[in-house]
């Protein structure tokens, strides 16, 4: 490539030499690499450059792949503002106001003007009272993917998976809402979606899609998605690659995938640096998650399951 001045940039054709107007030319849509004067130039060269350009497609693929994801899976809690737990039971959804409330937050104390403890059972970010009826919860429901609210969406594609809330078992309605959650930035749908097609329910098993959904879905910052691609990989025997996988998922809190890399580090196939280096990630999102709330909340949901 080749530039006149600093606003006129030339390049070469790559099938037969001429020089031309870069932002004129014609360039290969896949790789991105090389350009053309023209279609039938492209055309004619396209046997040539086929195996650079699949090698560069590939590389292109796992770049973008095993980049870590800027996303947190739940964001931050909109009330204390630390990071939302991934485990499901470290947060509850409102329907009334579609926030993720982390725990801590949801049973933590409410207090008079008087500071005397009074018992609350209103929505702790909109202060909404909870639904008088499994009717009136459905209509919040209704509203809330009226709305598009992405949870809400996901939410009712596991109902038509499940045949629950009153709804019938719909695979085809189900991929339906869970596509629509994924557009609009729900990666636990696309998660559902290859864990369907990987395990053939409500559809024929097919690998190729469910690796595609996988991807889809690590990619916006699912970990179980990311953990399920390691686990690909290391089935079948490329270890450098479910390694990368699993290191990512700990980082974004994935316990199974700091038990998998200790286990790969005594078979050799990481390294004490890998494994210490995943430790302190998975320490890093554990400070990240802490709070006194929600530890209280975890020993009262404990004591709980006893009593």
């Amino acid at each position: 490539m080749s530039t006149v001045d600093k606003d006129i940039v030339l390049s070469i054709c790559a099938n037969c030499g001429k020089e031309g107007l870069s932002d004129k030319m014609n360039t290969c849509n896949k790789c991105k690499m090389v350009k053309y004067c023209n279609a039938a130039c492209k055309k004619k060269h396209r046997h040539k450059h086929k195996k650079a350009c699949d090698r560069r497609v590939i590389e292109l693929h796992d770049e973008k792949l095993f980049k870590q994801p800027p996303l947190r899976l739940h964001g931050d809690c909109p009330i204390c503002f630390l990071r939302i737990p991934n485990l499901n039971s470290g947060w509850k959804y409102q329907l009334c106001c579609g926030k993720q409330i982390c725990m801590g937050c949801y049973y933590a104390p409410v207090y008079d003007n008087q500071g005397k403890k009074v018992d609350n059972k209103k929505c702790p970010f909109c202060r909404t009272p909870p639904p008088n009826t499994n009717g009136e919860g459905m209509e919040r429901y209704k509203k809330r993917v009226e709305a598009n609210d992405p949870i809400a969406i996901y939410n009712l594609g596991c109902d038509y998976r499940e045949g629950t809330n009153g709804y019938p078992q719909d695979y085809t309605k189900a991929f339906e809402y869970w596509h629509r959650a994924g557009e609009l930035g729900h990666s636990m749908a696309y998660c559902n979606i290859g864990y369907a097609y990987n395990n053939g329910e409500g559809v024929g098993v097919d690998y190729k899609k469910a690796t595609h959904y996988y991807e889809v879905a690590a990619m916006m910052g699912d970990e179980m998605a990311r953990y399920n691609l390691g686990a690909t990989e290391q089935n079948s025997g490329n270890m450098d690659r479910a390694l990368k996988h699993y290191m990512i998922a700990v980082r974004g809190g994935k316990s199974n995938s700091l038990e998998t890399i200790q286990k790969m580090y005594k078979l050799g196939y990481a390294t004490r640096e890998d494994y210490t280096i995943a430790l302190r990630s998975y320490q890093q999102y554990l400070g990240e998650i802490k709070s006194r709330q929600r530890d209280e909340a975890a020993a009262a949901d404990e004591r709980n399951r006893y009593y």
